[in-house]
């Protein structure tokens, strides 16, 4: 009883991964507040659960809910650096909209996936199939995300959150550094709770609540635990 309890809670922690990855980008490489979480985290979970609904194939499901992560996140980056709108009010506006959104797109309060393929039935209903999975969509993230910010683009965006002036000096566009940031973010953020809702078999307009919490609570106890040298970005 105790072993599936803790496979369960590894599941869900690898599930979680794509969220401490956009509060990460947002955070700590753009020094950027961003709120837009919240509503790009519920908003995964209800275009994969769409998806799954009218037959669509799971993998699908989730390339097409971080496709809207990315556009939740790209709409916040425009409001900010477009519009000069603080950062932190900018994610408050997509956030607030994205609710009413959500409640568009869900059509109800709540959506079971009873019924329907979920993801984790590709590899079987088991605890460990459920972790290799979960697990190999982590690590499969969190590489792509090591490959892009390696790249001389991705060398580039980082720069833009350390030293804005640096890089403007070097005719790179800040803004459009901060805007692909901050899409990156949320997709990462949409890619999350598109996994927690079909694992947890339903999409829900209140999945978010405290999501930005437990969020911040993992990269700051990340930094704790994982010395700087290991975590640092080699160049």
């Amino acid at each position: 009883m105790s072993t599936d309890f803790l496979i369960s809670a590894l599941v869900q922690g690898c599930a979680y991964a794509g969220l401490g990855y956009g509060i990460y980008l947002s955070l700590r490489v753009f020094n950027v507040p961003d709120i837009t979480t919240d509503g790009s985290y519920t908003l995964g979970a209800v275009v994969s659960s769409l998806c799954l609904v009218n037959g669509m194939h799971p993998i699908a499901a989730l390339v097409l809910a971080a496709g809207a992560g990315f556009a939740a996140g790209t709409c916040t980056g425009i409001i900010h650096t477009r519009l000069r709108v603080n950062a932190l009010l900018a994610g408050i506006l997509v956030m607030t909209a994205l609710y009413s959104v959500n409640l568009i797109l869900l059509g109800r309060p709540n959506l079971p996936l009873i019924g329907f393929e979920a993801l984790q039935d590709m590899l079987g209903t088991s605890s460990l199939s459920q972790l290799m999975l979960m697990g190999g969509i982590a690590l499969l993230l969190s590489m792509v995300l090591f490959y892009i910010l390696r790249t001389d683009f991705g060398i580039a965006m980082r720069a833009a959150g350390n030293s804005p002036s640096m890089v403007r000096a070097m005719g790179v566009s800040t803004d459009m550094m901060k805007i692909t940031g901050l899409a990156m973010a949320n997709s990462c953020t949409a890619v999350s709770g598109s996994l927690i809702s079909l694992y947890q078999g339903f999409a829900d307009i209140n999945l978010v609540l405290g999501i930005v919490i437990a969020g911040l609570g993992a990269v700051m106890i990340g930094e704790v635990l994982v010395p700087a040298r290991i975590r640092s970005l080699p160049l």
